[in-house]
């Protein structure tokens, strides 16, 4: 049974937190004004913007702290995370969700955000959104279609979305409930308090940044852990920024990916639009959606 939080509604408050990477106030400022558009009221928290001078956004406490003080607090109805990187890790078990669960709000971000959708799902059983975050509003990128499929997603409406045939795709159809999100993190989970079951799931993945060697990596932990056993369907994202080492690995990242699924007997679809680019489609994780892959056309729509 998933918990799914309220919808939005007009003038409901959402806050912004940065439980990871640093983020100068100035790349959330459209996004800010956006939310103020779109008829919420904004809290933003210390954390962006804030004088760290390293890595993250604050240390450790001040991170957490601020998470659990927007987790506690009733009058805010969604917690959208400035940006990723990493660090929600490291306060993930000091975080605690009993008021989530009395009062459950979404959680909307991806990439290290991914942490917080494993461990909600696999834990609480609540529904969180892995969507764009405060930079990706930047550049006009407020008008995109992506960035529309978060307001949908907030105030209730379903997304349904399309996305090109691929000569690697396995054809079919499958209905199962959401999870997934960045490769790297869904393999570091494996094995820790916030690991999650994938039976019966339709599982997505996308990642950036990484060298081709160790996405193999990546993915064959995920296969040897059974992560890919009884999945309904696999959703795979983009992979940008792909690297290689100066002894070619041999494979492109579409190969090493096929590789891993021209074994399955599911449903599968490349390419599609969830990832760390512009095309980064609002998912909500552990909602019921249905995929249907065609020589023609891909289509995943919330149930």
């Amino acid at each position: 049974m998933i918990l799914i939080p309220p919808y939005l509604q007009k003038n409901d408050t959402i806050g912004i937190t940065c439980p990871a990477g640093y983020m100068a106030y100035e790349k959330a400022q459209t996004c800010i004004e956006t939310l103020q558009n779109w008829g919420f009221q904004v809290m933003v928290g210390k954390t962006l913007g804030s004088n760290s001078k390293n890595y993250f956004s604050g240390t450790d406490e001040e991170r957490r702290d601020e998470m659990q003080a927007m987790i506690n607090d009733p009058s805010i109805k969604a917690i959208l995370c400035g940006r990723g990187g990493y660090g929600v890790s490291r306060i993930i078990d000091q975080l605690n969700f009993k008021k989530l669960e009395k009062n459950p709000k979404w959680i909307i971000g991806f990439s290290d955000i991914t942490v917080l959708h494993t461990h909600l799902f696999s834990k609480m059983g609540i529904a969180t959104l892995h969507a764009p975050m405060a930079a990706a509003f930047n550049d006009e990128g407020f008008k995109n279609e992506y960035i529309l499929s978060l307001k949908k997603a907030l105030t209730g409406k379903k997304n349904k979305y399309s996305c090109n045939p691929h000569p690697f795709n396995n054809t079919g159809k499958a209905e199962g409930k959401l999870i997934g999100g960045n490769l790297t993190l869904l393999a570091n989970m494996i094995g820790t308090p916030s690991d999650y079951n994938t039976d019966q799931c339709i599982l997505f993945i996308e990642d950036i940044g990484e060298y081709l060697y160790s996405s193999d990596r990546l993915l064959l932990q995920l296969k040897r852990s059974g992560k890919f056993k009884k999945i309904k369907a696999l959703v795979l994202g983009g992979f940008t920024d792909i690297k290689d080492t100066d002894r070619p690995f041999g494979k492109t990242i579409d190969e090493i990916l096929h590789s891993y699924t021209q074994e399955l007997k599911v449903p599968v679809c490349f390419n599609f639009p969830v990832s760390h680019n512009k095309e980064n489609a609002a998912l909500k994780i552990g909602v019921k959606y249905s995929l249907n892959v065609t020589k023609k056309k891909v289509t995943l729509a919330e149930v």
